[in-house]
């Protein structure tokens, strides 16, 4: 199996809304703010090699948007996901599978772009499978008012148009190994509806793709829970049981909205598991 970082470009968001009420005093240690309280973030997808299959996870939030919605999140760095795939060494048509751990437009625009004369919309993966869970899709179709501004029709509707939206039918809150995919997911509720988290193994390791469990290596602290978690206390049950498990069985976990940690490893303290060290895949 091999495994390749693939960046989908970077973005800033609000350092409140990221840490909820933890006091800035405190996040902006790890995740220090611009002027306008925004903090750097990053879309770095997984790309994984296994055997016939090419797993892209996530796929950041793409370029169909307009203008003005992306002026909110302050676009930066010169990251695209097609060229990260490309100097990969692979193009888009040799993805065969499209895991999309939640389908909030920062992890699922990329999947979907306009088509030539940009009046509608196709899949950019036009051989894969896309690959969601049924709780999450319906989840996602119906909105909480909460969430509603983060589930974009123009995401959704076009992936169950191609015909190439396929459902994981194991949805555990403990690993499980999925056939269709070679790999294992668990999935989590805090954040959202069963988004799922998923792991491999690489160079004898065990490495976890974090996705919004824990955006960040600032995130690792129990208690700095997301503004934009729909059931925080859940957050933090998931996340503390997640912690120990993750400890205890050595695995590291690879960020994806953290520009400046790809990988890190945890260590345990008086206070808690926290962040040990910062790698890349290289390093490993």
């Amino acid at each position: 199996m091999n495994v390749y970082s693939i960046q989908a470009g970077n973005f800033k968001l609000d350092g409140g809304a990221m840490f909820g009420v933890v006091p800035k005093s405190l996040w902006q240690k790890t995740n220090p703010s611009d002027s306008a309280n925004m903090i750097d973030m990053s879309a770095r997808c997984m790309l994984i090699e296994n055997g016939n299959k090419l797993i892209l996870v996530d796929t950041g939030m793409g370029n169909k948007q307009s203008e003005k919605f992306f002026s909110y999140y302050k676009r930066w760095g010169d990251f695209d996901l097609t060229k990260s795939i490309n100097n990969a060494g692979f193009g888009l048509d040799d993805v065969t599978d499209v895991l999309l751990t939640h389908l909030h437009f920062d992890h699922c625009g990329g999947a979907v772009i306009w088509d030539e004369d940009k009046k509608s919309y196709d899949v950019q993966f036009k051989k894969a499978n896309y690959w969601s869970n049924e709780d999450h899709w319906r989840w996602a179709l119906n909105p909480n008012p909460r969430e509603k501004a983060s589930f974009l029709d123009e995401n959704l509707l076009p992936i169950k148009k191609s015909g190439q939206l396929n459902f994981i039918k194991k949805t555990s809150d403990n690993f499980v190994f999925i056939d269709e995919l070679g790999i294992e997911i668990m999935c989590v509720d805090g954040h959202t509806e069963k988004q799922m988290i998923p792991k491999v193994s690489y160079k004898g390791k065990d490495l976890v793709y974090a996705a919004d469990l824990i955006p960040t290596a600032g995130h690792i602290p129990v208690p700095y829970i997301m503004g934009y978690d729909v059931r925080p206390l859940l957050t933090m049950k998931e996340k503390s049981s997640f912690l120990e498990d993750a400890f205890e069985k050595d695995y590291y976990l690879f960020m994806e909205h953290d520009p400046y940690n790809e990988i890190v490893s945890l260590k345990k303290t008086e206070k808690g598991i926290r962040f040990e060290n910062s790698f890349t895949l290289k390093d490993l």
